[in-house]
Order: structure tokens, then sequence, then C-alpha cells
């Protein structure tokens, strides 16, 4: 691994662990106070994160100081447990652990093309909203009803010299995400807590770099949520969205992976029966019908 690229890793172990440890009060923990109003630091010390790790201060600090090489599974569940992940922090912490092994694999080549028969799958499913992306949030293709539900996306003037449309590029950099996106805050957290999340496990995807570096430098509102190292699953949820045409939705939606796609994802909105949710993407359909059933994000 170049130089460059370790200084990155470790960097990325440090920020992470001190920031779970942050949170987490000596109380919460369980643990005695000392120290009272002298205490330094609000979340846990280096030492009491030890303690509940069951190892060792000098060890805890050298995988603070983002030496996770040869750190076995015992002590990562051990970690886990200690600063209290969830499922998505105790999979980035594997993935970092494993990209800082020498030995270890390195992450799957992301897909960059939709085949035929993924296009063929968006196109039959006519009644609701789809469409394919990867892990850096490049729009890759839609089906008529996606493509209608995320015109405010793919009509960007972002995208209009330069593509892929891209979700995360839209949410940061172009005004019009507010009014799209009901909850933007909300959206904002989750985009860049994915985007963190795609970091452990392709850290050397140079794309997803050069996407974080963009948005670091041009956003101030990504810069201050990628400086909090969350990270999150994107796998089901309701989607709260303001469209242009048919005004406030709120969108149950599933993420599911493509296995034979490496990095690649099918999302789509499945509204209740008989909610205006249902009635306004019959109407988004009927507008839509003119148009191309699958369309490619690329320009």
């Amino acid at each position: 691994m170049p130089d460059s690229d370790k200084k990155n890793l470790a960097a990325e172990v440090r920020e992470f662990l001190s920031t779970r440890r942050a949170r987490i009060t000596p109380e919460q923990a369980g643990l005695p106070v000392h120290g009272g109003s002298n205490r330094r630091v609000a979340g846990l010390r280096r030492e009491e994160v030890a303690l509940l790790a069951g190892m060792s201060v000098d060890y805890y600090i050298r995988l603070e100081r983002g030496n996770l090489s040869g750190a076995s599974d015992s002590v990562l569940e051990s970690l886990a447990h200690a600063l209290r992940l969830d499922e998505a922090e105790r999979t980035h912490l594997y993935d970092l652990a494993r990209a800082a092994t020498p030995s270890g694999r390195r992450s799957a080549v992301t897909a960059s093309r939709v085949r035929p028969t993924i296009l063929r799958l968006l196109d039959s499913m006519t009644d609701v909203p789809a469409y394919v992306r990867n892990a850096r949030f490049d729009l890759l293709a839609a089906n008529a009803l996606g493509r209608a539900l995320y015109a405010p996306v793919f009509d960007s003037p972002l995208f209009a010299q330069r593509g892929p449309v891209n979700s995360a590029r839209f949410m940061f950099l172009d005004p019009a995400s507010r009014d799209f996106w009901a909850d933007w805050d909300k959206g904002a957290d989750d985009s860049v807590a994915f985007l963190r999340t795609e970091t452990g496990r392709a850290p050397h995807d140079k794309a997803l770099t050069d996407l974080i570096g963009e948005l670091t430098t041009r956003s101030d509102d990504f810069a201050r949520r990628w400086a909090r190292h969350d990270v999150k699953f994107h796998r089901s949820g309701v989607k709260n969205l303001h469209h242009p045409l048919v005004g406030d939705l709120a969108l149950p939606y599933e993420a599911m992976d493509l296995p034979s796609d490496p990095g690649l994802r099918l999302n789509f909105y499945t509204p209740e029966p008989d909610s205006r949710e249902r009635e306004a993407l019959a109407l988004l359909a009927s507008w839509a019908s003119t148009g191309t059933a699958a369309v490619s994000g690329d320009h």
C-alpha cells in the first residue's frame, strides 16, 4: 500500500474510533466518574475504552492511532462492544481492519454498466419508480417512472455538460435539492453516512475519493457532516420528496444489491394501495408514458 494510502487509512481509523469514543459517557458505560468537573473529555477516555474492551491501554492507543493491522476478530468484537457500535459501524470497523492488513482482500471493482437483463427488468416495472445506482450515487439507469419522479435531479444544470447524473452532487451542489428533498437535512446526513460506509468497503476507489474531495471542497454542509464519521446502511425506509408536478410524497423504498454486478443497487418505491402517493405516481406514469421506459443516466 502506498504511504499516502497508509496515512489516509490511519487518519480514517483514528477519527472513527475517537468520534465513537467521544459520544459515550462513563455513566452510559456503567463506569465510575473520576475527575469530576476536571475531566477534559465529554466521552470516554482511552483507558476507559481499554478497560471495557478487556485490553491494555497501550494496545488500545495503538489501535486508535490508526494501526488496525493484524487485529483479530475477537479484538474487533471487543472493541465494537465497548464502543456500542451498531451493525453499520461494526461492519465499517471490520472493513477498515481488512484494508489495514497487507494480506487482506481488496474490494471488488464496482460495475460501471447496467446489463441488458437489468434494463429489461426496469422496463417491466411500469407502476413503480425504479433506478439503478452505484455506491457513489451515480444514477446509471432508471425506468420511465423513476426518471419522472427524479426529474429535478436528471434535469439539473449540473449535468448538462458532465455526466453521469449523481444524486449526491445534486444534493450538495444544486440549491434546487432543498425543494426536492422535503427533509433535506436527513437526506444529507444519510447520503454522507452512506458514502463514508463505502470508503471502508472500497478504500481504493479513486472515483469515490475524487467525489468526496470535490464535495468537501465545494460544500460546507458536506464537509461538516463528513467530519462526523457517521456510517449507515441503505436498505429500506421512507423518502419524503416534493415533486414540482404532484407535490409532497412520502414513499416507502427498498434498496437491493445486485449480486452479479458488484457495487450496483436497485432502488424502487412502493406506495400503499389507494394512497395519495399511489394516485400521484399514476399521474406521473401517465405523463411519462410518452418517454423511453428505461433511461440511461449517462450523457
